[in-house]
Parts: C-alpha cells; sequence; structure tokens
C-alpha cells in the first residue's frame, strides 16, 4: 500500500463515548423536525438553507438528491420532504465550509485519508477542478480544458476502448445520463457499471423474465386502494422516510401491514407524522399487523411457507384462495410449480426462515384475505446470493392471487437514490437491449459495441488485474459503497488516470490512480441557467428538475455539460456537436425522444405539473412470454454455517445516505456517538463470552479466505439468533468479491459469514 493513500482508518485508536438508548418504537415526530433543522442551520446561512426547502419536490422546483420515492401526483404539501431530504440538501447547500485550493493546500492527500467519512461531509462543497499529478502529496487547482485535455490524453493513448470504466452514480439526471452513455458507446465500449449493479440489480433480473419489466407495477394511487402491504428487507423510516405517510394513510383507511425484518426497526413499528398536531406531539399511528423477524436470508423460505399456506387453504375451500381465471389466463408453468412447493417440507422451512408456523400462517392469511396486495422491498431481499430467485418467490404469490395489474396491488422495488431507474432508462447499463443499441445507432450515425461490458464486481476484479487504465465515476463514492475494499483499493491505484464528478469530498478522491482529477459539479438544489433537467422516479414517473440556489462557486459545472466537453474533448473528430447539447438540453431530450421508447413528445409532456408516467406492460398484464407471467421454480438454498459462525448483514445509521455519514448517532436504533457496532443476539454474546460494550474484531469467511474489520464494540439488540448487523461503509470490507448473486453478480452485503473474536 501507498505511504499517501489508506483505504479508511480501520484501527481507531480509541472509541467515541458510545451511549446506548432504548430503541425508538415509532418514526419522525418533532425529532425529525428538529434534526432537519440542525442539520440545515449548521451547515449553511439561514437564508441559503431554507429558501430550497418550499421549491423542493415541488411541481416547477427540483427534485430531490435523496431517495427515489415519489412525489403525489395531485396537491402537495408546503413542505413535500422528509428528514433524508432536508439532510440531503442541508448538505448540498452546504456554505460555511468548502473544500477549495487553500483547503487541499493546507490538507494532504495522507492526512485526508485518515479522517473519517463523517469529518470529510463536514468540510462543504468542491468548488474549483483539481489534480493530483503522479507522485504529487496534494491536490492542486487545474484548469476545465487542461482537465479535459488530461482525459483525451490518457483515454486515447490505451490499446482498447475496453480498458476504460464509465461508472454512474443513481444521482445522474436523464440529460447526463444520456450523454455518457453515448460517449462510451462512441468511444467503443459498454463498461457502463452503476449503483444499480450494488443495489435493486437483481430485482431487475427477477422482474424481466417473469413479469416483463425490470421496474415495480404499483403508483401512488395504488397505496390509496389496497388492503394489504407486505414490506420485505426496507426500513423505511432510516431509507425512505416519505413512505410512511403513504403507510399511514393506508393503515388509517383499514389496510393490513406485515412487515419481514431480522430487525425491529422504528419505522415499521409507528408513524408520528411531523406535519400533524399529533404527530408533532408524540402520537404515532401503529402501522403493522404482524411483524415477522425472519432470519437473515430466510425470506425465500418464508415465502415457501406463505404458498403452501395459500395451497393448503384452497384445498380446504377450493375455488376461494387462488385466482383460478388470473393464473389460467397470464401465467405459465403453475402445475410444475405446485409440484416441486409440494415437496418442501415445512421443517426445512422453519428451520431456515427462523419462523413459527403459525406467525407464517397468520401473515398468509392476510395475504389471501386481502383483494389487492402490495409487496414492497429492498436491499434486505436483494444482496443474497439466493436474490433473484427470492424476488421470483415473491412474483409467484402474486400471480397466485393476480396481485399484479389491478388497482392497489402489484411489485413495489423500492429504490434507494434519486434517479437510479432513471440512468437504467437512459442506457447506463452493460447489457443494453438490441432495439436499443439498433435505435442509439440510427440516431448517431454509428454502429455501437455489443459485447457486454463490465458490471461493478468485474470492473473491480478488471483493475485489480491491471487490465483497466482509466475509471471515470460521474458521482458517488466508488471506494466507500463496493465490497471487498481493500480489492478496490488495490486495483485503483493501478489504473493511470482516475476521474471523479462530485460535489462533496469523500474517500474515492483519497485512493486514487497514478493521477487524478476532482471535477466539481452543480448540485440539483442550484441554478444551471435556464436550464432544467429531468429524473425518474421509483414509479417510473419522468418530471422536471430546476434548481433555484445561486451556486456556491462560479467555477462549477452542470454534469451534462462536463460530460459534453469531456465527450468533444476525447472524440475531437466526431460529427456530433458536444457543445451544442451542453448549451440546450432540449437537444438532448429531442435524441432521447427519438431513441427510447415511452419519450414521445418528450419536451412538451415534460413541461406539464408533475410530469408523466412510462408506460408500464405489467400493469396492463402483458407478461413476458407470449403475454403471460412464468412461475418460477427454485430449491430452498441455505447458507451453511458452522457451530461458531454468524451471519452478518450491513445496514445504514439514520445519520447517513448510501456512504454520506451525516452524523454518528443513530437516533432510532438508541445508538448515540460510535459507527463501530455490531448488533449481536444476547444468547450469541453470552455463548461467546462477550460483555456489553466488548471490543471485537470482526472476520469474515469465503472460500477458505478471511477478511477482517478491526474494533468494533458489541451490543446487545433485538436480532433473531445467529445472526448479526453492523453499520457500512466501516463492514464492506467483510464482503468477499467473489460473493454474489447469481444472475445478478449484485455483492452479497446481506450474507456475510463471520466469526466474532476479543479485541
Amino acid at each position: 500500500m501507498a505511504d499517501s493513500q489508506k483505504p479508511a482508518p480501520e484501527n481507531p485508536e480509541k472509541f467515541s463515548d458510545l451511549r446506548l438508548n432504548k430503541p425508538a418504537q415509532s418514526a419522525a415526530g418533532l425529532p425529525a423536525v428538529t434534526s432537519s433543522l440542525r442539520h440545515a442551520l449548521r451547515a449553511s446561512s439561514p437564508g441559503r438553507a431554507l429558501k430550497p426547502w418550499l421549491n423542493l419536490n415541488q411541481k416547477g422546483g427540483f427534485d430531490c438528491p435523496s431517495c427515489a420515492w415519489p412525489d403525489p401526483d395531485g396537491h402537495r404539501t408546503t413542505t413535500e420532504f422528509c428528514e433524508n431530504g432536508a439532510k440531503a440538501l442541508a448538505s448540498e447547500t452546504s456554505n460555511r465550509n468548502c473544500c477549495d485550493a487553500s483547503f487541499f493546500k493546507k490538507h494532504s492527500v495522507l492526512e485526508l485519508s485518515e479522517k473519517s467519512d463523517h469529518w470529510h461531509e463536514l468540510q462543504g462543497r468542491l468548488t474549483e477542478p483539481m489534480i493530483l499529478s503522479e507522485g504529487a502529496t496534494h491536490y492542486k487547482p487545474i484548469s476545465w480544458d487542461s482537465a479535459y485535455k488530461l482525459i483525451a490524453d490518457e483515454l486515447q493513448i490505451i490499446q482498447s476502448p475496453n480498458e476504460a470504466v464509465f461508472y454512474t452514480s443513481g444521482r445522474t439526471v436523464n440529460e447526463a445520463a444520456f450523454l455518457y452513455q453515448l460517449f462510451a458507446r462512441k468511444f467503443g465500449t459498454n463498461n457502463l457499471p452503476d449503483c444499480s449493479n450494488m443495489c435493486h440489480e437483481s430485482s431487475g433480473a427477477a422482474l424481466k423474465p417473469t413479469i416483463g419489466i425490470s421496474k415495480g407495477t404499483v403508483s401512488l394511487n395504488d397505496f390509496e386502494k389496497t388492503e394489504a402491504i407486505f414490506i420485505f428487507g426496507q426500513n423505511p423510516g432510516t431509507n425512505h422516510p416519505r413512505m410512511l405517510s403513504s403507510l399511514q394513510s393506508a393503515k388509517r383507511r383499514g389496510a393490513k401491514i406485515v412487515a419481514i425484518n431480522p430487525l425491529k426497526e422504528a419505522g415499521l413499528l409507528g408513524f408520528a407524522h411531523p406535519q400533524e398536531i399529533s404527530g408533532i406531539l408524540g402520537k404515532a399511528t401503529p402501522l403493522t399487523n404482524e411483524y415477522l423477524q425472519v432470519k437473515i436470508n430466510g425470506d425465500m423460505a418464508l415465502l415457501k411457507g406463505m404458498q403452501k399456506a395459500l395451497l393448503d387453504a384452497e384445498s380446504k375451500a377450493p375455488g376461494t384462495v387462488l385466482d383460478q381465471e388470473f393464473i389460467k389466463q397470464h401465467t405459465s408453468g403453475f402445475t410444475e410449480w405446485k409440484e416441486a412447493l409440494e415437496v418442501i417440507a415445512w421443517d426445512d422451512i422453519l428451520e431456515q426462515s427462523g419462523l413459527k408456523r403459525d406467525e407464517i400462517e397468520a401473515a398468509a392469511k392476510i395475504y389471501y384475505e386481502a383483494e389487492s396486495v402490495i409487496s414492497c422491498w429492498a436491499m434486505g431481499l436483494t444482496q443474497h446470493s439466493t436474490a433473484v430467485a427470492t424476488i421470483q418467490e415473491l412474483v409467484n404469490i402474486h400471480l397466485l392471487r393476480g396481485n399484479i395489474g389491478k388497482p392497489g396491488a402489484g411489485l413495489c422495488p423500492v429504490r434507494g437514490h434519486s434517479n437510479v431507474q432513471g440512468d437504467r432508462t437512459m442506457g447506463i447499463t452493460t447489457q443494453p437491449a438490441t432495439d436499443f443499441i439498433d435505435a442509439l445507432g440510427k440516431e448517431f450515425s454509428f454502429t455501437p459495441p455489443t459485447q457486454k461490458g463490465m458490471d461493478v464486481v468485474e470492473s473491480i476484479e478488471a483493475m485489480r488485474d491491471g487490465k483497466i487504465k482509466v475509471m471515470f465515476c460521474l458521482g458517488g463514492n466508488f471506494l466507500s459503497a463496493t465490497p471487498d475494499v481493500r480489492v478496490v483499493a488495490e486495483g485503483m491505484r493501478k489504473c493511470q488516470l482516475t476521474v471523479q464528478v462530485s460535489t462533496k469530498l469523500n474517500r474515492s478522491h483519497l485512493i486514487t490512480g497514478k493521477k487524478a482529477l476532482i471535477l466539481p459539479c452543480l448540485g440539483r438544489s442550484e441554478r444551471d441557467g435556464d436550464q432544467f433537467v429531468t429524473v425518474e422516479n421509483s414509479m417510473g414517473i419522468v418530471h422536471s428538475s430546476r434548481g433555484n440556489l445561486e451556486p456556491i462557486s462560479q467555477s462549477l459545472l452542470s454534469e451534462p455539460a462536463i460530460i459534453a466537453n469531456v465527450a468533444e474533448a476525447v472524440l475531437a473528430k466526431e460529427d456530433i456537436t458536444w457543445r451544442e447539447y451542453a448549451k440546450d438540453y432540449s437537444k438532448i431530450r429531442e435524441s432521447i425522444e427519438r431513441t427510447i421508447p415511452g419519450f414521445e413528445n418528450f419536451e412538451s409532456r415534460i413541461t406539464e405539473p408533475g410530469g408523466f408516467y412510462l408506460e408500464n406492460c405489467a400493469k396492463n398484464r402483458k407478461f413476458a412470454i407470449e403475454g403471460r407471467a412464468p412461475f418460477s421454480v427454485h430449491d430452498l438454498e441455505p447458507l451453511k454455517l458452522s457451530k461458531d459462525q454468524l451471519l452478518l448483514m450491513t445496514i445504514r445509521s439514520h445519520d447517513q445516505f448510501n456512504t454520506t455519514i451525516y452524523g454518528i448517532n443513530d437516533r432510532y436504533r438508541g445508538i448515540q456517538g460510535e459507527r463501530r457496532v455490531v448488533f449481536l443476539n444476547q444468547k450469541d454474546m453470552e455463548a461467546r463470552g462477550l460483555k456489553p460494550k466488548q471490543p471485537v474484531n470482526l472476520i469474515s469467511h469465503w472460500e477458505g479466505k478471511q477478511r477482517k474489520a478491526n474494533l468494533f464494540l458489541a451490543i446487545s439488540y433485538n436480532i433473531p439468533n445467529g445472526c448479526a448487523a453492523a453499520y457500512f461503509p466501516e463492514t464492506n470490507v467483510l464482503v468477499p468479491l467473489e460473493s454474489t448473486a447469481k444472475i445478478s453478480n449484485t455483492p452479497t452485503s446481506k450474507s456475510i459469514i463471520i466469526t466474532i473474536e476479543a479485541a
């Protein structure tokens, strides 16, 4: 490891003052309001901090840079955002500190790498392009044109376009994403890994061959009509707080809610609406009718049990439980699926799920007594080796009662970043569809590459092996977001050039290639002249986003402008007038309209308040194979653990969003003053002779190899026996690069086999 670059401060000399409180029984309320205000006023002057709040998620305003939960089609409240959004906006509008030339002159890369992620977040916005020259210890300013030339020089000397990787974060807007994939494919590669590879890739891989589309099938309107909601492996109170108001409304209307999660999470127990007097006073609406604390990776077993319960209920009252007409008209493979399910033993289901049979049957009863059901899920389903199969089992249970393509029913993968779904729609993928490639080639008069590109895991492997010379990251914090951090760091250092388009300082700026660039961009809240951009939310609504704040620095450029300028420098002889795209985003939208189905009359439709819905074939029951949705057959595939091993899942703290660390508290779980904690069942602590707050080391095991994360404090928590949880990115070092979900190749960050030793 180079002395000037450290992946992370992995061995802190001492812990902060860890204080444990009783976990909260509900989310939001007055603490959410005060937390939002505190973060806003800490980061910025009052005027800059509060002004954009009135424009956030409003029609004609700008899209929240946080999660992708949709906005209401009709009336919107004055404060149409949550605590997460307020924190993200406070971070983006920060003007009390900044990372300018004087900051980087004062702090070496080595010094910055020894600071925590939370410290990085507090340093404010990046304000000008910076370069880390080969062998240098400090970043220095560079002009935009010189930065473009450096990128062009490095890309033009590599032997193959496939020696470059173009990564995309979920915050990237549609116009930038479309230009970015066009630039990469004009350059000659499909190496377009993105953050979807690490989160909902498993969802798309499961849904596309079954229901015919890789997206969800519901709208907010369906939440107003549904009779039951099942929430799998998701913590909306921390990760998607605006979802809580939809859950509260459904519950008040009489809908039943079933939560399936290894941890008891405040946002699944109750919601105190911060825009209601009762909520401000702490009165919460109880949310869940049933809370199933499934073992980590036990969801497939649970779903098999629910399916068996449905078949049993149907056999006792034929024609009253299963939707036989839907199964006949819209599905295939039912008989084969039923035969495979019948041989699965209840004993295996109960052992692998960690649940009792009556718990599973109670959940199944809620499911089949409801005329319409929505199932939601997030990383708790997608980051296991059996993720794709588990999600297809969830599809199976919806097919049994026709709960797709009717009001109040459907599948709802809840995306974690504001435009991650839109990026994929715009062509950010390593395996583009033939129709898209043909349309792109026709629009821009070239032959796009058809060879499959490298996803995130494949890109890391290629960097590790010295096969990648240039890595370009459009947003995100690649190093901290990815698995097997030490391998990622090793690979990034082997690159000739690493480029980061960013708004804030992060660890990916500190582990670099031989040369590195930081290109600062505008935030969503900032004015981009008279231009606007577009995004797509979790439910397939495309709408505009227009910032209203003065940019923090006049040196900042928009993402579309940066990509257009880089493309022009690299592809100097091409016939595309890239800078015209940078001057007028409507020209980008014209090309999107001619290339991507569903964007007809894009420019006129996007001016409609609230935007428009993209076509969704599954909503019309036009499924994958000849209009039918096949039942999927999968075996139970439990992870085999030895007596001393536990299964660890990585989780977010309430004071973070993805890899951005806003603070070191986790209000809902009762954790204050420390992030290096591991949540354990009390029986597992006793079996290992561990005392409360005892320092321990975590060791992961995969195919005979061990990885270690040092110095965590063990705490007793309400989590199933044999399971453990800890925050990422601190524990990403434990995730084996080779351990991925079948088919989707998503890292198994929720299925890490570990042992624990006293530190």
